[in-house]
Formats: structure tokens, C-alpha cells, sequence
């Protein structure tokens, strides 16, 4: 009997753990993140492929604010130990559609700062300001070491279907990269 249910929950183990590798797997696929250092700064590009659904464009369209966040974080790999933190950003893309003009206004903030606005009337615009970012900056290289490895996280909270309840998807990926000055 013990041999039984040992073999059941063995099943049981290995299909959570093969349905969570392509859950992984999706997730990189659909965030593609690229770390660059340049002029002595850190900067991550990066696009959230699968983010404006029809139902990101629904709720857009009512004219309920619609907001995309992501946590950016620059990490020092550590082969014994849990990889220590260098900096953390928070970036957060809204948009405010004016049924009555037919215009979107865009805000992108990091930090709880805002860094940008915009006003269109182009959904390919909108489309580009919520699911992808360009060069943002995390930190200055003097807070990296030279010749070490790191990699960039990405969190983003991007809306779901019953978007109009709050809910999001979330989406990790990360990118590594050596730092060499």
C-alpha cells in the first residue's frame, strides 16, 4: 500500500514540475530582456511580446486607466549564497483614454517619478509605450565589481482578462551578463 502511494504522489510531483518548466518557459519567451553597459551606466532594454491582448485593448477602449508594472532588479550571481540585490527599479506605464477626444495619455514613471508623457491618437503607439521600455537606466557601473557576473530580473504586471477587476498576469525573465570595464 505505502509503495502505491508512494508512486502516486511521484506522478503527481513530476507533472507539477514538467507544467511549471513550460510555464518558465513561456514566460521567457514572452519577456525579452537585454542588459547594457554604456557610458558608465546600466541599462535594460526590454518588451513584454504576449501583453496587449484584446482584453488590455477592451479595458483601454472604456476608459478605465490601464497600467503596466514591472520591477527591474540588477543582481551579483553568488554560486553558495542567495544573490545579493545591487539596485531595484519600478517602472509603471499607464494609460488614460479620452472616449470623447479618441486620445490616449500616456505616463511612464520609475520610481513613483514621472520620466515621460505623451498624448496619441496611434494604437501602435500605445501599444509600444505599455509592453516595452528602452534604455532605462538601474545604476552608475561603480556599483558593480569588476569581472563579475550579474543578471537582470524582470517582474511585470501586466492586465489580465477581468482586467476590470484588478487582475494581472505575471510574467519573470532574466538576462545575465559579465561585467567587464
Amino acid at each position: 500500500m505505502t509503495r502505491h502511494w508512494t508512486n502516486k504522489w511521484l506522478c503527481v510531483w513530476c507533472t507539477v514540475a514538467v507544467v511549471a518548466a513550460g510555464a518558465l518557459a513561456h514566460a521567457a519567451q514572452a519577456l525579452r530582456i537585454v542588459p547594457l553597459v554604456h557610458d558608465d551606466e546600466v541599462l535594460v532594454s526590454f518588451e513584454v511580446a504576449d501583453g496587449y491582448t484584446s482584453d488590455v485593448r477592451d479595458a483601454i477602449s472604456s476608459g478605465l486607466k490601464t497600467t503596466f508594472s514591472y520591477d527591474v532588479e540588477l543582481r551579483m550571481i553568488a554560486h553558495m549564497w542567495v544573490d545579493p540585490l545591487v539596485e531595484k527599479a519600478v517602472v509603471s506605464v499607464s494609460d488614460k483614454y479620452d472616449n470623447l477626444t479618441r486620445r490616449h495619455t500616456l505616463s511612464r514613471t520609475v520610481d513613483g517619478r514621472e520620466q515621460d508623457s505623451i498624448t496619441t491618437e496611434n494604437e501602435a503607439t500605445v501599444r509600444q509605450w505599455l509592453t516595452s521600455l528602452d534604455k532605462v537606466t538601474i545604476c552608475r557601473t561603480t556599483r558593480l565589481e569588476a569581472n563579475r557576473e550579474y543578471y537582470v530580473r524582470v517582474s511585470a504586471r501586466v492586465p489580465s482578462q477581468s482586467s476590470f477587476l484588478g487582475r494581472t498576469t505575471a510574467m519573470v525573465g532574466r538576462a545575465p551578463f559579465t561585467f567587464i570595464p
